[in-house]
């Protein structure tokens, strides 16, 4: 048995949300703190975003922390962490949520579309995992939750930088689960599927009926219903799910 059965409750499990100033990651903080968490959680530019997300989450009763940091910075995330190691202690729950989009046609995509979304959504998580992981093995626990995307599954026209990371944050979900398994690790992806956020709130209402008619649930999810998903991962009851993608789309993506 890798996981002890007096293991500590989750308000011992220190997590570290990327990309937690808004939508799923806000979403997640306040899902983890509310499940007793002790959560920092990082933001690239979204100051006032940010503020809010630790004003929401303060409101829990648990510690929680706000970082500033670019994922894609290798030493932006271990400052970061030695940020949150100070405050809090270990990390031994992560969530890669930060993600980021430059949509364009594949023949018209420049090489700095291609790379700043690469960088934000596959080697951020690649960074905070290898940071993390190392205090995980000294505890032999460890929770690691990855956001795919549908789009990552499926394809996407105009979207193959962002859906090839989604998809390449597959791979590495599986490749961290079989790895660090052994020690009491886990790592799983969820796949959100439509999503309601500002930004789909500002698209036409033609657009969203054309989305809603091929979701067999027939609307939008919610940031909190990923959220709730996400937080389960990172439970200890959790503890025999590992390399698992678990789609949160309203059926969107099922057989792919």
């Amino acid at each position: 048995m890798n996981e002890p059965a007096a293991a500590a409750g989750e308000t011992e499990r220190v997590a570290f949300v990327t990309g937690g100033s808004r939508g799923i990651g806000r979403a997640t903080v306040l899902a983890l703190a509310a499940a007793g968490h002790p959560v920092a959680f990082c933001y690239h530019a979204d100051r006032d975003g940010a503020a809010e997300t630790l004003r929401a989450a303060q409101a829990a009763g648990t510690k929680v922390v706000a970082v500033r940091a670019d994922v894609s910075d290798a030493e932006a995330v271990d400052e970061a962490f030695s940020e949150t190691e100070a405050a809090l202690g270990r990390v031994t729950v992560l969530v890669n949520n930060a993600g980021t989009t430059h949509d364009g046609l594949l023949m018209r995509m420049s090489d700095e579309q291609w790379h700043n979304v690469l960088d934000t959504n596959l080697t951020g998580a690649f960074h905070t995992i290898r940071r993390a992981a190392a205090g995980m093995l000294k505890a032999r626990y460890g929770r690691i939750v990855n956001v795919s995307s549908a789009s990552g599954l499926m394809g996407q026209a105009g979207q193959a930088n962002y859906a090839a990371t989604k998809a390449g944050l597959v791979g590495l979900t599986r490749s961290v689960a079989r790895e660090l398994g052994s020690r009491g690790i886990t790592c799983n992806a969820v796949a959100p599927g439509p999503i309601v956020t500002a930004m789909t709130d500002d698209m036409p209402g033609e657009w969203r009926d054309q989305i809603e008619q091929v979701v067999p649930l027939g609307r939008f999810g919610t940031a909190e219903e990923c959220a709730s998903v996400i937080a389960f991962l990172c439970s200890r009851t959790a503890a025999y799910v590992t390399g698992a993608v678990v789609p949160v789309d309203g059926g969107l993506a099922m057989g792919h």
